[in-house]
């Protein structure tokens, strides 16, 4: 078996076993092999005399190869005492106190053993609506999700990352707008991605233009009114602010609900791929596509009939899985088993398209991807209707789609997901689900703070070959983060080898709705922008996806959750307003926005300045969220002009660390006219335009960002996008680029993630 340095260090640190005192005492090799065994186990449950040592063989054989993985849970607790071996569950909020701390206390127990949940809020009644047993008032969806936020922090799921949630809250709920922005603050609700349920009732209202109905969950009957379009902006511009909320379509979902009699879908796991019912789970994994291909007289194409094989395998792994399973509650226990739904998806997607020599955006590759995860959905099923015949349909089959159909039993009532792959990626050495390439080439830190330079290994295969490899171009791309502008670097190449912010975001829509054509539950897809990317922009994918029929959609602005351009008023709670380029958003009028913490360790520079008033110095600081404060310091303590000067400095510090723009202050200081004076070639206005200036000489041509040199630190690559410098998250373990993957952030040279 062969693994990279970067996967051994992911397995290390994540998946093998250790013992009490933190020493590792498995190796990757014994990690599938106890992990095979699990699986293969169940089948004495079935039949005592199945030869189990073979099937074990088997199932090793394709894990080791790397041709299929289970989700981390599996890997992490197969062949464990009560091991919990799903990635994710839906867990019932009900409109009770006891209701919700129930759904708290088992959303830790989930979260211990290394699962992520989903909730749906749309049960509970409003804020401020009557609570007859105490003759109070309720607190309404928004502030329950703070303390599940805060339960999630408390428990760190296996040791190893803190849970992630999915938070949903239909569209028609009274509470919308409160939770529409409820992350209008960076920090806040952090373990959640949340996401609007819309109805189809909804979207036509949208493109209407006109109201509709506010229902309390509570009494079932419309409480007011909205108008749908104004609602819908508020839904663009927070995602355009920093990538929240998404959208989920809720009744396709339900539409495609294979057993909409036992109960209707509300929610999904914490990355939008599998809608589930309440207490239900799913076992995930996905095959590498980039091990389905093969070479016959010099060309690529694709071996379907090891595909086939692969799929057969998978689905069998994957049921059994269930059977193998300890879940943490029994309701849970009893639904999964009812349904057995399995979700089987892909990654190795682009290196796949990169081997057959297909761009990622060209309708080759849209073509490509629909007839692969054709096949996938087909055989998958092929084989669930096998498992049937000698271990019986999923009890729920005859109140199901299929049985009401009076379709052949099929063992799974879903067969196909398409979900993010994250560190099970790293470990194959694929590139993630159907995600585009993040970067040809970049640094990442390494030991004593040296710099690596890390390259694609299809990308590096192919420069070697075609004779313009060189190190020196391989720091060019890191430096720029894209081949698409280096003119040495062949047409051709450049064309094949897009990363994700060469792509237009229609391209990322239109694979989504390809793969979602054939696939029983949902896709995880990231959809990415440009920094400087409008609402307008974030508005057409939207519809896009709904008109596309995808399921859900997650949207991506770079930096957005680092540096915000916002223009913050109070208006009534349905006023909203949309702007080209900047945008402004109106909050729910009961959201107080108050100023982040300031970090404990700040950096800075301090820049001195002749002004009428005398000699003026400008400290500028920031922490590990960004610029964070301003000082000054002018005249004698005490005297008016070092009195306001200080009022000046706090007030920037206030509004930084709130999210307003730094360009805007900048605006708003700069032109301020007392008693000019000239120096070094410039005129400098008064004490304020002086502020302005220095605030200016910190800012980068295009970004809303101030630069400032920290002792012993490397700057955080920044890639090009396009020709503009595109910043990107530097992982807190090991400093390489972060990747945004539907939610979450993966770090793919050490394994770190975290979803919200």
């Amino acid at each position: 078996m062969e693994l990279l340095e970067n996967a051994v260090r992911v397995l290390k640190k994540r998946y093998l076993l250790k013992d009490g005192k933190g020493n590792i005492i498995e190796t990757p090799e014994e990690m599938f092999r106890r992990v095979a065994k699990c699986a293969a186990a169940v089948e004495k449950k079935y039949d005592e005399n199945y030869d189990v040592v073979k099937l074990e063989d088997t199932f090793y054989g394709m894990l080791a190869r790397l041709e299929f993985l289970p989700n981390s849970p599996t890997l992490m607790n197969a062949g464990k005492k009560n091991g919990q071996l799903s990635a994710c569950f839906v867990l019932p909020v009900e409109d009770s106190m006891e209701g919700i701390f129930d759904s708290i206390k088992h959303a830790a127990l989930i979260h211990k053993t290394g699962g992520g949940t989903g909730f749906a809020f749309s049960r509970l009644r409003p804020k401020n609506d009557a609570v007859l047993s105490t003759h109070g008032v309720a607190s309404g969806p928004v502030s329950f999700m703070t303390v599940f936020d805060a339960a999630t922090e408390a428990v760190k799921q296996g040791g190893t990352r803190r849970g992630a949630n999915m938070g949903i809250l239909r569209v028609d709920h009274p509470d919308i707008l409160g939770f529409i922005t409820c992350k209008f603050d960076n920090n806040r609700i952090n373990n959640f991605n949340i996401s609007v349920a819309i109805t189809e009732k909804f979207m036509k209202k949208v493109k209407s233009g006109e109201d509709y109905d506010l229902i309390n969950p509570r009494s079932s009957k419309s409480i007011g009114q909205l108008n749908a379009r104004k609602v819908f902006d508020l839904i663009v511009n927070m995602a355009w602010k920093n990538g929240d909320p998404g959208i989920i379509f809720l009744d396709r979902i339900n539409k495609d609900n294979p057993t909409p009699e036992i109960d209707e879908m509300e929610s999904t796991n914490p990355c939008g791929e599998q809608p589930l019912l309440p207490y239900e789970a799913c076992n995930l994994g996905s095959l590498n596509l980039h091990k389905m291909i093969k070479k016959e007289n010099g060309k690529v194409t694709i071996d379907y009939d090891k595909l086939r094989s692969t799929v057969h395998r998978c689905v069998h792994f994957l049921d059994n899985i269930i059977d193998a399973n300890h879940y943490p509650l029994p309701e849970i226990d009893s639904m999964v088993k009812f349904n057995r739904k399995i979700g089987l998806g892909v990654m190795g997607y682009t290196d796949m398209l990169v081997e057959l020599g297909i761009p990622y955006n060209s309708d080759e590759a849209l073509k490509l991807g629909e007839e692969v995860m054709c096949f996938i959905n087909k055989e998958a099923k092929i084989k669930s209707m096998e498992i049937a015949k000698t271990k019986g349909a999923f009890p729920n089959f005859k109140n199901s789609i299929y049985g009401k159909a009076g379709l052949p039993e099929i063992r799974n009532a879903t067969v196909t997901t398409i979900a993010p792959t994250g560190t099970i990626s790293i470990i194959a050495n694929a590139s993630s689900g159907i995600e585009p390439i993040f970067a040809i080439s970049y640094y990442r830190n390494v030991m004593d703070n040296d710099i690596l330079v890390e390259v694609n290994p299809l990308f590096e295969k192919v420069a070697r070959e075609r004779g313009f490899y060189s190190e020196e171009l391989m720091e060019k791309i890191a430096k720029q983060g894209t081949v698409q502008n280096i003119t040495e670097i062949p047409e051709d190449v450049r064309r094949l080898f897009v990363t994700s912010h060469d792509i237009l975001p229609e391209d990322h829509i239109k694979t989504q709705a390809a793969f979602q054509k054939h696939c029983d539950n949902a896709v995880s897809k990231t959809v990415n922008f440009a920094h400087d990317a409008t609402a307008q922009d974030i508005e057409k994918v939207f519809f896009l996806a709904y008109e596309l029929g995808c399921k859900g959609v997650t949207v991506f602005r770079d930096r957005c959750r680092d540096a915000q351009v916002l223009n913050i008023a109070h208006k009534q709670k349905e006023d909203t307003t949309r702007t080209e380029g900047k945008i402004k958003i109106i909050p729910d009028s009961t959201i107080e926005i108050t100023p982040r913490e300031r970090g404990k360790i700040t950096y800075g520079a301090t820049e001195k300045t002749i002004t009428s008033d005398g000699t003026l110095y400008v400290t500028i600081n920031q922490d590990k969220h960004g610029l964070c404060e301003v000082f000054t310091n002018i005249g004698k303590h005490g005297s008016d002009v070092a009195a306001w000067s200080e009022a000046v400095g706090r007030l920037i510090s206030l509004c930084l660390r709130s999210g307003v723009s730094l360009k805007s202050i900048i605006k708003q200081m700069r032109g301020i006219t007392s008693r000019p004076i000239w120096q070094n070639g410039e005129q400098i206005l008064s004490v304020p335009d002086a502020i302005g200036r220095a605030l200016s000489r910190y800012l980068t041509d295009d970004e809303d960002q101030i630069q400032i040199k920290v002792p012993g630190n490397v700057t955080t690559p920044r890639f090009s996008d396009n020709g503009r410098i595109v910043a990107f998250s530097a992982c807190p373990d090991c400093g390489s680029p972060l990747e945004y993957e539907s939610g979450c952030v993966v770090c793919r040279s050490c394994g770190f993630s975290k979803c919200g």
